[in-house]
């Protein structure tokens, strides 16, 4: 499947979206002033394309109590990905996990109750057989919150020769 060429009214309309994740359609065509049924057919079509994949809640892990965030890197034994995906999968501890070039083949960020729950996590990756060595990171602080929208802003502007929001948005969402 080719890419989504998101223009400016998508990337407002997702803006609109992080900002207000509980207005309906009404409300974010009010936000980025553009009428209801464009709203709706856009979100459609984004939804189609794969662009928007869900509307669930964002957690704050440490909220929730899980305050250790790490990043361990996997070496692991040739063709084992298959049998590391299985037993990633099967690990709570485990938030994401992918496959990358480099000395790893496995990056992973896990969250933990504590230093010994992380212990506990790390424990159980290294007892894998297909593991053969692993290395662990604990996060400080996050610097960069997660975030897709000044990459999707940037690349709309490159299609439209502008980084300006366009005249409907003036004052809008995420201005």
């Amino acid at each position: 499947m080719a890419p989504y060429a998101l223009d400016a009214l998508d990337v407002a309309l997702l803006a609109a979206l992080r900002e207000h994740p509980r207005a309906g359609a009404l409300e974010l065509s009010r936000v980025v002033r553009v009428a209801r049924a464009t709203v709706q057919a856009r979100l459609r079509r984004l939804e189609e394309a794969g662009v928007v994949t869900g509307y669930g809640p964002d957690v704050d892990l440490e909220a929730a109590g899980n305050p250790v965030l790490a990043f361990v890197t996997l070496e692991i034994a040739q063709g084992a990905l298959t049998e590391v995906r299985a037993e990633l999968e099967r690990l709570p501890w485990i938030l994401e996990a992918h496959a990358t070039t480099g000395s790893a083949d496995v990056v992973c960020r896990l969250a933990a109750r504590s230093h010994g729950d992380l212990q506990t996590a790390l424990l159980e990756l290294d007892r894998s057989p297909s593991v053969v060595r692993s290395t662990s990171v604990i996060v400080l602080s996050e610097v960069v919150a997660p975030r897709v929208l000044p990459l999707l802003r940037a690349q709309a502007g490159e299609r439209t020769g502008t980084t300006r929001a366009p005249a409907y948005r003036e004052g809008g969402a995420g201005g």
